[in-house]
């Protein structure tokens, strides 16, 4: 009773402590008026540019700011006591990025199937490194699911963060990706050299 009591109220303060810490850094959350984003309560949140530990603390910070029933993604290697329960009761999940057949995605699309509000924060580049190929799987939830994806730009040339239109996938995978990365671009990384654009 008494360890429950202490990771809500962890919870709790890390949140206030993590939204004022981004603040205080300069960022600032561009958030839709109540009400006017009602997919969002149901959807994949595909976050970008990922190239520093940073995004995660600023990104998260903005999911809670919004509202929503947010779920995020991190290296199960983060989870080691004391982290792992006020990391659960944050709303992260952990994943192990080394192992391909996790079963992340029949995990989130029976999420999805209970109904109710949820929306998952995703890495799409899966990787801190640059890249030139996106994980599908962030695709592959929101098809399975039904449920749109919502670009969030993580602009640190101008310390803000803000939402996209709503992207309902279709049966190609590849150009539904190709378009959400196209949406992205270097400027807005914390390092540019770490993000690859699609050639416009």
């Amino acid at each position: 009773m008494i360890c429950e009591f202490f990771r809500i109220f962890a919870a709790a303060f890390m949140k206030k402590l993590w939204i004022a810490i981004a603040r205080l850094g300069g960022w600032h959350f561009i958030l839709p008026p109540t009400g006017s984003r009602p997919e969002i309560q149901r959807c994949i949140f595909a976050t970008a540019p990922h190239t520093s530990m940073a995004d995660y603390l600023v990104g998260t910070a903005y999911l809670w700011q919004l509202g929503v029933n947010g779920r995020i993604f991190i290296k199960k290697e983060f989870f080691r006591w004391p982290l792992g329960p006020i990391l659960r009761r944050l709303g992260c999940i952990p994943i192990d990025r080394g192992n391909r057949h996790n079963g992340l995605v029949d995990a989130a699309v029976n999420e999805f199937a209970k109904g109710g509000p949820l929306a998952i924060a995703i890495t799409p580049e899966g990787t801190r490194k640059a890249t030139r190929r996106w994980k599908r799987g962030f695709w592959e939830i929101a098809h399975r699911a039904g449920v749109p994806i919502v670009p969030a730009f993580l602009d640190f040339q101008h310390r803000t963060i803000h939402l996209g239109d709503a992207f309902y996938t279709t049966d190609d995978a590849d150009a539904d990706i190709l378009y959400i990365r196209s949406l992205f671009s270097k400027e807005m990384a914390k390092h540019p050299d770490q993000f690859i654009e699609i050639e416009k």
